[in-house]
């Protein structure tokens, strides 16, 4: 499984938006980051808090020069339905993330389960600071539903980030 490395230039990819509308990773920068939370998808109770805490950060987010996307590998009704369920309707929301993107961007993949409302398979949660040239800054890629990075966290630490011009960390790839 390929891991995404802190300065590396990631993929470019494109995914639909549930207002109609495209996400490419290189047209829809922010001036400092943009933001890709890949969440589970409509099954995921634990994305749904993510989402709407999100949703209501997205002020100060764009205050610090941060554009939020979040994405899932959900098909298009499922993701319409998250929308209007969960009341996203500020927060970009992407869905029909390929597998081969997910892949290559180091996301951990699980398979559904029999009797579940999941679908055949799904990417796990993954939150990702990207700078305007494509570089990857922060990865937080989790192979489980729990335990998310607190928002206000972020907040604070691209807030120190932007002050004292702190570099990417965990640069040095394995050999």
């Amino acid at each position: 499984m390929p891991v995404a490395i802190p300065t590396e230039k990631l993929p470019d990819f494109t995914v639909p938006l549930t207002d109609g509308g495209r996400f490419q990773l290189s047209q829809r920068a922010g001036d400092n980051f943009t933001l890709l939370l890949f969440y589970r998808g409509l099954h995921c109770p634990i994305c749904k808090t993510q989402l709407r805490d999100l949703q209501k950060k997205l002020s100060d987010f764009a205050e610090r020069g941060v554009t939020a996307v979040a994405i899932s590998m959900d098909e298009e009704s499922r993701a319409q339905e998250s929308a209007e369920k969960w009341g996203i309707d500020e927060l970009l929301l992407g869905y029909g993330l390929a597998e081969t993107t997910a892949r290559a961007l180091g996301l951990y993949l699980s398979a559904g389960r029999p009797d579940s409302a999941e679908p055949m398979l799904f990417s796990e949660p993954a939150l990702f600071l990207v700078r305007p040239d494509q570089t990857l800054y922060f990865a937080s890629i989790q192979s489980m539903p729990f335990t998310r990075p607190p928002l206000d966290q972020l907040l604070m630490g691209i807030d120190y980030a932007l002050a004292h011009n702190y570099p990417a960390r965990g640069e040095v790839g394995a050999s």
